[in-house]
């Protein structure tokens, strides 16, 4: 998802989808520890993703 797509998001849907990702990357953790993931590089991508969410939520928060 780009940016321009993810500042295009209401607060709610993006502390859902922000929701939705910490879990993914609980799994992905979980998952590479037991036995390691295919590609651990979906790891670093989920970070880097909720960071980005955290950042334009913060943004969109301060902006009101």
């Amino acid at each position: 998802m780009k940016n321009s797509e993810i500042r295009s998001l209401s607060e709610s849907e993006i502390v859902e989808r922000l929701a939705a990702e910490q879990q993914n990357l609980t799994k992905l953790k979980f998952a590479h520890a037991i036995s390691p993931i295919e590609n651990p590089n979906k790891i670093k991508e989920s970070r880097r993703f909720i960071a980005r969410l955290k950042t334009i939520l913060k943004a969109k928060q301060l902006a009101k």
